[in-house]
């Protein structure tokens, strides 16, 4: 069977390490670049390599982009003074599909895990002090996921800015748009009740 020869394994091992994606899925990526012509698995190494050497981290907001500082921060329509930090890229993403914001991103690309060895300077928040100490930023919107270690960060985020005169608030959690109340978690409704809001 082609599973049992060493390259192919270590192929599929190499796709299981991103995110979402399980052996079953592994495997059917593999079989399909190796049962495809040589362009398939060549343009797919070629995009790999070009986003490699193109993207990197804006000097602003650490954000993924080819461009420095990147579309976001460079945009004059984008509201400086209102800061969203998030956890990784796909968090600024998914803020930007809705549409609705118009502030800018710090980008932390994790979060604080003491037990991982992941303190404030592996997350490189020296940088976001700094912006916020250079004036005009108004409010700090923290978008951690509600984990322990999302909580954790925004709460050292919130007493960090809190001492710096800077208004600091937390991202609602609560039952999604189409849910019912039956189907959420006593964690989900409680973060609900607790950001609930007057009509």
């Amino acid at each position: 069977m082609i599973t049992d020869t060493p390259a192919v394994e270590r192929l599929i091992e190499a796709f299981r390490r991103l995110p979402g994606v399980g052996k079953r899925s592994a495997e059917r990526y593999v079989l399909h670049l190796l049962s495809s012509g040589d362009d398939c698995a060549a343009a797919l190494a070629e995009a790999i390599r070009d986003a490699r050497e193109r993207v990197r981290r804006c000097s602003r907001c650490a954000n993924l982009t080819e461009s420095d500082p990147c579309r976001v921060c460079a945009d004059p329509e984008r509201d400086q003074g209102l800061i969203c930090v998030v956890e990784h890229p796909s968090g600024a993403m998914a803020i930007e599909k809705g549409g609705g914001y118009r502030g800018v991103y710090y980008v932390l690309h994790g979060v604080l895990s003491p037990l991982d060895g992941i303190g404030p300077s592996e997350l490189g928040l020296e940088r976001l002090f700094r912006r916020i100490e250079e004036g005009d930023v108004r409010e700090v919107i923290v978008a951690t996921d509600a984990t322990a270690e999302g909580e954790a960060t925004a709460l050292y985020l919130a007493r960090q800015l809190g001492e710096q005169g800077v208004t600091v608030s937390r991202i609602a959690h609560g039952v999604p748009m189409g849910g019912g109340l039956e189907f959420a978690d006593d964690m989900t409704l409680h973060h609900a009740l607790q950001g609930r809001t007057r009509l």
